[in-house]
């Protein structure tokens, strides 16, 4: 597998990541066994960076990563996250301290080589409904105790080697103020066939969350880009199209009229994917690697089956100048299909 280095660090990162996470469900719900033969497998195909958080499974998947780490007997890069929550907002610096030590414990790990905020960057402070993390006013990352302090302080500790943060759309301006301070090396991104807003195009479709394209602000200032929820939390396979196999968690969190448009649009994409030899999925990801300012994608495994496939990617061709044609033209008609 290809590597491709973090902005402008010492890191090369696999064209593929590890994702940890619980839409695949491997990390938090699978057996240990067949954890530490994924994870072998992973390692065995080139695959070096394993994203990790506290959330995925409630420190679980960390405790299972951390396990599997050491059954396997290798240290690949690892990267893990903080969730800031309305408790935490009085002195966020001192809860980002504790996090990350539960993180290495139940890692095992002296430092990770990647810590991010998990809660998206936004102008003014939102409101933060029972444990959601899901943003942080830029005021909450800049303020004295608050999520800078703590995270320099991690780093001076040496408990993480670079740092960063997640964007969730709808942020450009807030995640301008992070990147433009020169502390983080590494963003985690969402960029797919249904929201390509992640990079400039003038044909990109009306989408509810837009990313203004921060690919390019990343590349701009040196900054990596890790592409999460590649396949859209599942909408993008031929499972999702056909109507075959269960809902992903983020799909049974749609409204249903949202889930049956989306479908359709992942149909639309589908079509454009067969004129490229490729099923949806294939199509997904090559699309996204076609990107030079994407450095890792973070795919979710259930099996070691989906890992195989998924690694064949890297050896599939860009993407011929027809079939990015035919996208942009799907995109531009906002997916009338």
């Amino acid at each position: 597998m290809r590597n491709r280095r973090m902005g402008t660090t010492s890191l090369s990162l696999s064209e593929f990541a590890f994702g940890c996470g619980g839409n695949a469900g491997l990390m938090t719900t699978g057996g240990r066994r067949e954890q530490c033969r994924v994870v072998a497998r992973a390692i065995e195909l080139g695959i070096n960076y394993f994203d990790n958080a506290p959330d995925y499974g409630d420190g679980l998947a960390e405790a299972n990563l951390g396990h599997a780490l050491r059954e396997v007997g290798v240290r690949p890069y690892v990267g893990s996250k903080v969730e800031i929550r309305t408790e935490d907002l009085a002195d966020i610096a001192s809860h980002i301290r504790r996090s990350v030590d539960q993180s290495l414990s139940r890692l095992g790990l002296d430092y990770v080589d990647v810590l991010q905020i998990h809660n998206g960057p936004v102008p003014h402070t939102p409101i933060h409904e029972g444990r959601s993390y899901w943003q942080l006013s830029i005021d909450d990352f800049f303020k004295p105790n608050g999520a800078i302090a703590g995270l320099e302080q991690v780093l001076d500790a040496g408990k993480a080697r670079h740092l960063g943060f997640i964007c969730r759309g709808n942020d450009i301006g807030a995640v301008r103020q992070l990147l433009d301070t020169g502390l983080f090396r590494l963003i985690n991104v969402p960029y797919t066939l249904l929201n390509p807003t992640a990079s400039p195009s003038p044909a990109a479709p009306r989408v509810r969350e837009d990313l203004g394209g921060v690919i390019e602000e990343a590349a701009r200032r040196g900054v990596g880009v890790a592409i999460y929820s590649p396949l859209a939390g599942g909408m993008l396979t031929e499972e999702c199209v056909d109507g075959t196999g269960p809902q992903s968690p983020t799909m049974q969190r749609l409204p249903p009229d949202v889930f049956q448009r989306f479908k359709a649009y992942a149909g639309g994409l589908r079509r454009v994917g067969r004129l490229a030899g490729l099923d949806l999925p294939h199509f997904a990801y090559r699309f996204i690697l076609d990107n030079p300012g994407v450095t890792t994608v973070i795919g979710g495994f259930s099996n070691i089956e989906q890992l195989n496939e998924l690694a064949c990617v890297s050896e599939i061709a860009p993407l011929a100048p027809d079939i990015v044609r035919r996208l942009e033209e799907l995109w531009r008609n906002n997916f009338d299909v």
